[in-house]
């Protein structure tokens, strides 16, 4: 009587790009975009954006959440969560929150993790904490009862 709801399919979608549609240009979206087919461009989405097993991206993704089981050749934004499933392809360097990487899948680039969900890069916060070495760290309370006990 009820459908279950399938993993890394989206209840609704706003925009949708066939498996069998090619599209070149720029997409921009509120809402939740799912590509099935070829897009030569990039795609600046502030809700969630669902690349399907057949799905062939030449261009950059910017978005809160990126579920990605086709093949991208491109640079990814996510504010949240990339999750790259076993059948993706990503050749691109990463910026994003949080990072999930299921066995099989190919991911070649850098990776650079955001701070907190509104995109900053833990460089571009101020820190008071000591550096050592050229980067910053907290020190423990364990290291300091050590040195308390010398």
């Amino acid at each position: 009587m009820f459908k279950k709801k399938e993993a890394g399919i989206p209840e609704s979608v706003d925009t949708l790009l066939g498996a069998n549609s090619i599209f070149e240009g720029n997409i921009q979206s509120d809402g939740t975009v799912r590509i099935d087919g070829k897009l030569k461009g990039d795609l600046r989405v502030n809700g969630d954006v669902y690349i399907g097993t057949g799905a062939v991206i030449n261009g950059n993704i910017f978005a809160s959440n990126v579920d990605l089981a086709g093949s991208i050749e491109g640079n990814i934004e996510a504010k949240g969560l990339l999750r790259i499933l076993s059948t993706a392809r990503l050749y691109g360097d990463i910026q994003v929150h949080s990072f999930v990487a299921d066995e099989g899948g190919i991911f070649q680039g850098k990776c650079s993790m955001l701070d907190s969900a509104e995109g900053t890069k833990p460089a571009e916060k101020s820190s008071s904490k000591k550096s050592h070495g050229g980067s910053d760290y907290k020190k423990s309370a364990m290291i300091d009862q050590i040195e308390d006990e010398k």
